[in-house]
């Protein structure tokens, strides 16, 4: 199997500071002005039966806009959602502009100073999760994607157009469009040409992930190979800090100004920014805090913009091991990732807070080297979808996507509903129904043994404190068509996952 492209690079950390970024909210909109939204915007908000336009699409006010600029104020961001501007302000600017009258609130989101810094990406071999999602159910039916265009905003696309597995993206002229808002102005290609870390082709990995073939060798790594893109760099590869929300709203409000209906990113924010002062606390995961979730909810409710995101990386970090921001929000589809061969969690997956009412992860596919690429997998996946039904919503999708994976419909928050399935979620695509491939049954006492149908050995296992969260991820013997189990202190439900179907046990 071919790889993605690799190259070596030797980078000497950097410390670099410059004055603090903000966020500088203002108090209301020009209700008399043009949405700042394109024709096919409003025609798919039609069609989804949305609103076809509200104040948060209402550019922000000019006035307000000149009079900073007139206190000195260098606007970097613009958002229309958030109705806010972003810019770098020494303490001084920060004080006067807190006192202008127009002014809601100004809230820093990054001191500026901080150590650069960069490691190397492994490339995943992708062929076990396109079996694992059953890619050729698509393949069977001729959908490719095709007159989808998919968002994918992330770090670098170093080397995508002289990528083989990504020769038919750019051969076809199906990159609509590119922006760099970690350096605006710079032309697009340039974000192809030029590197200044190995993060630089991550946007590439993640490219490849949801559209790539490798015709040569004959190799699939992602269903989406005929979609179209908008591609959009927000992240600066060589530091970690939250001043990249306002780039990452920034292109959120970008396509979705141009219409793009699905948008991937495989960034999240929590702890391990370069200046520990701007790290998020595990409390702050509730859907509801960080600008970037609020933004992406904002997309979710009122733009119908299906957006997939990766849940994290952070399992085994015992001092976070939740999902990162954007996916806490309730209305994105976070992905998780599974081992290979039981489809149970693999270790470093973000697991969702069990403060959520909500299921988080939505759903999880198989990744070895991150969630950064099981996400771009599920979007390959959705886009799949809405070329064979291309009148879904959003939430509909979404829905959609979590019936036809194999432990629907009990989510728990280590997997979500488990691996999404190709021909289920064609049927579902067809028609309001599927066969039934669950099975609930009631346990008494301490033990039970459970009937099964299973070609495996063995099985994984969540024991749950309640319907969603899980206390243990297991591993449990078939014997005789049996699956023997012992409850544990405060158990109240146990999923068994057979892949095929999964058997709920509700204890009592």
């Amino acid at each position: 199997m071919r790889r993605l492209l690799l190259l070596a690079f030797v980078f000497v950390p950097l410390v670099l500071s410059a004055s603090p970024k903000y966020w500088i909210y203002l108090k209301n909109k020009d209700l008399n002005a043009s949405p700042a939204v394109s024709a096919l915007t409003l025609e798919n908000r039609q069609k989804l039966g949305l609103i076809l336009s509200d104040e948060t699409d209402l550019p922000v006010k000019k006035e307000y806009e000149a009079a900073l600029k007139g206190q000195s104020v260098n606007i970097i961001n613009r958002s229309k959602w958030l109705n806010a501007v972003s810019a770098n302000l020494t303490s001084e600017q920060a004080m006067k502009v807190r006192e202008l009258d127009f002014v809601a609130d100004v809230v820093m989101i990054d001191p500026g100073f901080y150590i650069a810094r960069t490691q190397p990406i492994e490339k995943a071999q992708m062929a076990p999760v396109m079996s694992q999602v059953q890619a050729n159910a698509f393949l069977k039916e001729n959908i490719t994607a095709k007159d989808v265009t998919i968002g994918v905003i992330d770090a670098g696309f170093y080397g995508a157009d002289s990528s083989l597995s990504l020769s038919q993206v750019f051969s076809n002229k199906r990159i609509l469009g590119v922006r760099d808002y970690v350096k605006p102005g710079r032309p697009g290609d340039l974000l192809f040409s030029t590197a200044e870390s190995f993060s630089d082709m991550h946007g590439t990995e993640v490219l490849a992930a949801i559209a790539g073939i490798d015709y040569q060798d004959q190799v699939q790594y992602g269903m989406a190979t005929n979609a179209k893109f908008y591609l959009a760099r927000t992240d600066y590869s060589m530091r970690e800090y939250r001043g990249e929300e306002d780039n990452w709203i920034a292109a959120m409000e970008w396509m979705d100004s141009l219409g793009v209906r699905l948008i991937n990113t495989s960034l999240g924010y929590a702890k391990g920014f370069s200046d520990p002062r701007e790290n998020y606390q595990p409390s702050q995961m509730d859907g509801k805090t960080s600008a970037i979730s609020k933004a992406a909810q904002i997309a979710s409710d009122k733009k119908g913009i299906m957006i997939i995101v990766s849940a994290g990386n952070e399992g085994d970090d015992k001092s976070w091991g939740i999902v990162s921001a954007p996916a806490d929000a309730k209305g994105v589809l976070s992905v998780g990732a599974t081992n290979g061969k039981l489809w149970n969690r693999i270790g470093y997956s973000s697991v969702g807070p069990e403060f959520l009412s909500y299921v988080k992860p939505n759903v999880s596919c198989f990744s070895l080297y991150g969630t950064s690429l099981s996400a771009p997998v599920i979007t390959g996946f959705a886009a799949c979808l809405l070329q064979a039904n291309p009148q879904l919503s959003n939430k509909e999708l979404i829905s959609l996507i979590e019936k036809s994976s194999h432990l629907y419909p009990y989510g728990n928050n280590y997997i979500g509903y488990g691996v999404p399935q190709a021909s289920r979620a064609l049927a579902l695509a067809k028609a309001p129904y599927l066969p039934n491939n669950s099975k609930l049954v009631t346990a008494k006492g301490r033990t039970c043994e459970v009937e099964v149908t299973s070609q495996d050995s063995m099985v994984a296992v969540y024991r749950k404190k309640n319907e969603k969260d899980v206390i243990a991820q297991q591993v449990a013997k078939v014997q005789n068509g049996k699956v023997s189990l012992k409850r544990q202190n405060n158990e109240k439900f146990t999923t068994i996952d057979l892949r095929d179907y999964v058997v709920e046990v509700q204890w009592n």
